[in-house]
């Protein structure tokens, strides 16, 4: 006969989510159970934010090695090492998911649980092993994984994902990119930035998401000096002995032959193993539980969602706060606190950055835009390129979202995103300390216009001092 363990509160899933999920159940007084098959790290840590950015880094100290021209000074005999900074990324990106590891090892032994689980009832789950496990409560954590289209899958090992990019002994001489959401651009102009030739696809027309055309105009022409763009086309793929043959039709057509092709075609939740059908839970079109955002509880139901299996918003800051709210939730079923949430904030790690909070135009009654091209220390930098679009409510110019991509913008975009959810007005961001010169000074022209729309005026002292054109 099958063991069957009993706690308070099972979390299926020890990624970013899930492990704060636990943390908050058991700092809350419950018993608790962490179920994972691998206990790998976070996806953040193995896959995710981590090799990325570290990739992102080595493309950052290529190009600045290249632009220096500008500032009088040669650099000669730039080469880079693909082999070498492909290492280095697996270095560091090890040691973060050991130390994830090691974290996780900080977690009672027999609270964790090694296997895939499955509803067996709404208050069961049955492991691969054959264990049960009875909770009062239960948060999943499963997080999410490539979705890799159809037409993709006969690539074989030609095939890239985020998760296997990383791998690659060495850098390729031509790679096909598909997809320009967050993933695909970041490692789309890192891998330019590091001399492999690169071509981005969507069968889209927008990138990253952006909502102002004037700030997606500028993320457009900065991206098209790297790399060569191409929107709005459906593919056709197929493996070579040497390669991927990639064959395009609809606002342009060709075709060209790539070493390998990178699928970043989003990263949907992963569902399939655990038998949603014996939870009682309805699901959305997507398969996903249908859950309140401010509590993370599906309907009135003992069983939570955290993360990335939300759909909600599958950002690591996001998921940290989901799993937080869950496990503070299961613990109190059936009495449940309502959480106010984080403003909603994004940051897709280009070169510049391209940053989204909040709501957009749609939502606003007053715009504020602001270019960076002649901006007083982006220009002493050798980097005045960008635009930044600010979305603010009336009466009070209230702001309420933004859309950048400017130098700095991943430290605007926090200020800003700290702004929108205090509630602060474009008037009352004037009224803070600017130092000159600073990237951040760029902010004020769009401040001023949304202030110039509203009928609360500037503050008299406002730039006094402050030299004209900076």
């Amino acid at each position: 006969m099958a063991e069957t363990l009993q706690c308070d509160v099972a979390v299926i899933g020890a990624g970013t989510a899930g492990l704060a999920a636990e943390r908050a159940a058991r700092a809350n007084g419950a018993s608790t159970l962490l179920i994972d098959p691998y206990y790998n790290g976070t996806t953040c840590a193995t896959v995710g934010c981590m090799p990325s950015k570290l990739l992102i880094a080595a493309s950052h100290a290529a190009h600045a090695a290249r632009s220096t021209a500008m500032f009088g000074i040669t650099v000669s005999d730039i080469a880079i090492d693909g082999k070498a900074v492909l290492q280095r990324v697996r270095d560091e990106r090890d040691r973060f998911a050991r130390l994830t590891r090691e974290s996780i090892e900080d977690i009672p032994a027999d609270i964790r649980l090694s296997g895939r689980a499955k509803f067996v009832a709404p208050d069961r789950l049955e492991l691969d092993d054959g264990r049960v496990v009875k909770a009062r409560s239960i948060v999943i954590a499963t997080g999410s994984a490539p979705f890799v289209p159809d037409e993709f899958a006969g690539l074989g090992k030609r095939l890239l994902t985020n998760e296997s990019i990383f791998e690659l002994t060495d850098l390729p001489a031509r790679l096909a990119v598909v997809g320009s959401g967050a993933i695909g651009l970041e490692l789309a102009q890192a891998m330019a930035r590091l001399g492999v030739e690169v071509t981005l696809f969507d069968r889209g027309e927008q990138l990253g998401g952006v909502r102002c055309p004037k700030v997606h105009d500028a993320l457009k022409a900065i991206i098209e000096g790297d790399l060569t763009l191409k929107l709005g086309v459906e593919l056709k793929v197929h493996a070579a002995d040497d390669g991927a043959t990639v064959a395009w039709d609809g606002a342009s057509s060709g075709q060209a032959d790539f070493d390998h092709v990178l699928v970043a075609t989003g990263r949907p939740p992963n569902l399939k193993s655990l038998n949603l059908a014996a939870s009682g839970l309805e699901l959305d079109d997507d398969g996903v539980p249908l859950h309140d955002r401010d509590s993370m509880q599906c309907g009135d139901s003992s069983i939570f969602l955290a993360g990335d299996i939300a759909n909600d918003l599958p950002l690591l800051h996001e998921a940290s706060q989901d799993g937080a709210i869950a496990g503070r939730n299961a613990v109190a079923f059936p009495a449940s606190t309502h959480a106010e949430r984080f403003t909603p904030f994004s940051i897709i790690f280009t070169s510049p950055p391209v940053a989204r909070i909040g709501q957009s135009e749609d939502d606003a009654v007053i715009t504020g835009t602001a270019d960076f091209c002649d901006q007083g220390r982006a220009r002493v930098e050798g980097v005045n390129q960008g635009v930044l679009t600010l979305y603010a409510a009336a009466p009070d110019g209230r702001l309420i979202g933004a859309d950048l991509c400017t130098p700095a913008s991943e430290h605007m975009a926090h200020m800003l995103a700290w702004a929108i959810q205090q509630g602060q007005t474009a008037t009352q961001l004037l009224e803070m300390p600017y130092y000159h010169p600073t990237i951040e000074e760029g902010l004020k022209q769009a401040l001023r216009t949304i202030c110039a729309a509203t009928p609360l005026e500037l503050p008299e002292n406002q730039d006094r001092g402050v030299p004209s054109g900076a």
